[in-house]
């Protein structure tokens, strides 16, 4: 599991000299306590780091740049105890690198109506403190998450989890590396994209390697090694007879665990945090990786097919910000349609490759034909997904911007057997209804891959979308098609006229 434990976001309070020391002082006092308290939060998973009110123009400077070159500092939450002159933090705003939360608060919760004074008006200013403040980074148009309400309030809690689990997200893309074994699937649109505009937009690299670089490696692995996977297979899952030492097809058990050995070693080797394949370019391997991008992904690492490499990107990001959470995030595939009018649903699925953090309950390890590819028949996880809230998420790329698109949807229970569709696969009701969210996804461009989340949410995925800065589309239980149709007129304007 990724541990979120290691990031820091950094508490930075801002006020002015105006006030004088003994005023100072409660501020750094209460500052202090409201930072450990949030750091003490259940609900908060990044370390949360107090640091000393700014109070001029080379103090907010100088905690801006130290954020930026800090490699444990995801992004910093801003607090106005006092009035704090907006001017003061143009020249550190304007070289913030790192995602913004503007915690919109104040240190006492009530007013104390019998006992207020000027003195008490004088400290607690954060009403109209943060307003300063957030004219600035309008005018300076900078993307930022704003949270209001008490410190210790719930809701306020809960903000503050979602948005530093984006930014963890968020900054574990800045210099990551993702590899493509093979190139894209042959005349797919949708799945390629301009890589070097993704490089300078969201931090990651994308690079290709032929099929017979990993090739080489998987036949560099040992039998002990092999021989201990495979163990494993039979210890953690079902393993069908067939493929069980002795059995008729133990040795396709071994070519996957071979595989799944070679894939990982290659991927730690160039330190790259997820990959896609593709049945298009599978030379020299004796199957396509099936239980091996399952299991893979199962570890942390992103995975897409058939070369796409955005939704691989996705998903390790995703990963990321779920980590620690109940329930799993996967690659997922919109595959085929239930339209009965009284119980319509979608069949989410893909060849193979379901991540096993999704699986209701233990997967089983089976082979079967596969029909496309023309290599051996590949091992692969087989299991159902339990019902519950869960989102699809995709980004595109329109030619002038990328587009997140996320669709919230309810998984439901299988309510047959599939007997003859040996794949991991899940059921769900698309938002708001089967026809408008389905429709609603088809005018906005989405991919048919997705990133299938268990665990977040769609304010987790908008305020990753606003730090990447790229455009976020919904669609949930309130869309209507009109005016979904009119947002996406109106931001199509809105890109046009700033391309720059």
């Amino acid at each position: 599991m990724i541990d979120l434990k290691k990031f820091e976001v950094w508490f930075v309070t801002g006020s002015q000299d105006l006030y004088g020391e003994e005023t100072l002082k409660q501020v750094a006092a209460d500052s202090q306590e409201i930072a450990n308290s949030l750091n003490n939060a259940a609900q908060i998973p990044v370390r949360v780091v107090f640091k000393p009110t700014v109070k001029s123009t080379e103090e907010i400077f100088a905690i801006c740049q130290e954020a930026n070159v800090s490699p444990n500092c995801i992004g910093i939450i801003t607090w106005m105890h006092t009035f704090s002159p907006a001017k003061m933090w143009i020249n550190g705003l304007k070289i913030l690198k790192k995602p913004v939360a503007h915690l919109h608060t104040q240190f006492n919760r009530d007013i104390p109506w019998n006992s207020i004074d000027m003195d008490y008006m004088n400290l607690h200013q954060s009403a109209h403190g943060d307003r300063e403040f957030g004219f600035i980074m309008s005018r300076m148009r900078i993307n930022r998450k704003v949270v209001v309400g008490h410190w210790k309030d719930s809701e306020v809690l809960d903000q503050l989890n979602a948005w530093s689990r984006s930014a963890a997200g968020w900054n574990d893309w800045q210099g990551a590396r993702f590899v493509r074994f093979g190139d894209n699937m042959r005349y797919v649109a949708v799945t390629d994209g301009d890589k070097v505009e993704a490089e300078l937009r969201f931090g990651f690299s994308v690079n290709t390697h032929g099929i017979g670089d990993l090739v080489s490696v998987i036949n560099q692995i040992s039998d002990a090694d092999v021989d201990k996977l495979t163990a494993e297979y039979e210890e953690r899952y079902a393993v069908m007879d067939s493929l069980r030492k002795g059995g008729a097809q133990y040795s396709s058990l071994r070519d996957a665990a071979k595989i799944e050995l070679g894939m990982k070693s290659f991927l730690e080797a160039g330190n790259y945090k997820g990959f896609s394949d593709t049945f298009e370019d599978l030379h020299g391997m004796a199957q396509l990786p099936g239980i091996a991008s399952q299991r893979l992904m199962g570890q942390g690492y992103g995975f897409a097919g058939e070369g796409d490499w955005k939704t691989a990107a996705l998903v390790r990001a995703m990963k990321v910000m779920g980590s620690g959470l109940p329930g799993g995030n996967a690659f997922m595939e919109d595959y085929t349609y239930h339209f009965d009018p009284s119980n319509p649903l979608v069949l989410g699925s893909h060849m193979l490759e379901i991540c096993e953090s999704i699986a209701d309950g233990k997967a089983k390890c089976e082979i079967h034909p596969l029909g496309i590819g023309g290599k051996s028949d590949p091992v692969r996880l087989v299991f159902n997904v339990a019902a519950g809230p869960a989102l699809n998420a995709s980004i595109v790329d329109m030619g002038n911007r990328f587009r997140m698109i996320v669709n919230e949807v309810e998984a439901v229970a299988p309510q047959n057997d599939l007997p003859k569709l040996p794949v991991a696969r899940v059921l769900w009701k698309p938002y708001p209804d089967m026809k408008t969210g389905c429709a609603a996804w088809i005018l906005a461009g989405g991919a048919h891959h997705t990133g299938y989340s268990q665990n977040l949410t769609s304010e987790h995925m908008q305020d990753f979308a606003e730090m990447a800065g790229i455009e976020f589309v919904k669609i949930g239980k309130e869309t209507n098609l009109y005016q979904f149709k009119n947002e996406l007129r109106w931001s199509e304007a809105y890109y046009q006229l700033n391309k720059a």
